[in-house]
């Protein structure tokens, strides 16, 4: 095999994300109605905070905590309860995106598999179980526990740590965020693949190693 560890992200690379639906899930819990202006809204101050948070400008704290202050408002629940109880719905939601269990089988046993999520430790084992996809991943590093979100080294060297002396070449990045995922994989001197499921053009002035529209195809260039 051409490598000896993949390393994955996991929203919309494995898994489905499906926000607006679990937020609407959790709203009408509290008897609030939410359509898609309001996730519109929602969007409109999560995103910037996701951007402020991989640029080390707030914590994961601060990220769950403000984006949920005006459904706190409207809910009249605590933010961070509420981030919680999202994630919880997302584990329940969020299922392997098509052909994933496929790839996963076709390199299990093969190659080493691990996840870098930027994410929060609530949604991602669970996730796992739910799923049944814990049994293919040796290392499962989340954003939240490390205190860095990808592209920053901390969360690779994180992973490192625990995959333990393995040779830079044989590791390969896979995700579909280049400013996260693939720039993250340069970052740390490891090649990257890019998910981009959809074909969007490559405007950025990050070159990932490889290029995949189907995720099957990540078993040819693994198998090199």
């Amino acid at each position: 095999m051409k490598y000896q560890w993949i390393l994955f992200d996991a929203d919309e690379t494995l898994f489905s994300f499906n926000s607006f639906l679990g937020l609407k899930v959790m709203m009408e819990r509290y008897g609030v109605p939410f359509n898609e202006q309001d996730y519109e809204q929602f969007q409109a101050v999560n995103k910037p905070l996701w951007v402020a948070y991989q640029n080390k400008e707030i914590t994961a704290q601060d990220l769950q905590r403000i984006r949920f202050e005006k459904i706190a408002q409207q809910t009249g629940q605590e933010p961070l309860a509420l981030n919680h109880e999202l994630m919880a719905e997302m584990a329940l939601l969020s299922q392997p995106l098509e052909n994933v269990r496929e790839m996963l089988d076709s390199l299990f046993g093969k190659v080493k598999m691990a996840i870098i999520t930027n994410g929060f430790q609530a949604l991602q084992q669970k996730r796992l179980e739910n799923t049944r996809l814990n049994k293919y991943f040796d290392v499962v590093v989340v954003s939240e526990t490390v205190g860095a979100a990808k592209p920053a080294p901390q969360i690779f060297e994180s992973a490192f740590a625990q995959m333990r002396h393995v040779d830079k070449h044989a590791i390969l990045m896979v995700g579909d965020t280049l400013s996260s995922d693939v720039q993250g994989g340069i970052n740390v001197g490891i090649d990257t693949c890019w998910f981009n499921p959809t074909k969007q053009p490559n405007s950025t002035t990050i070159q990932p190693t490889y290029e995949i529209a189907e995720i099957l195809d990540l078993v040819k260039i693994v198998s090199g």
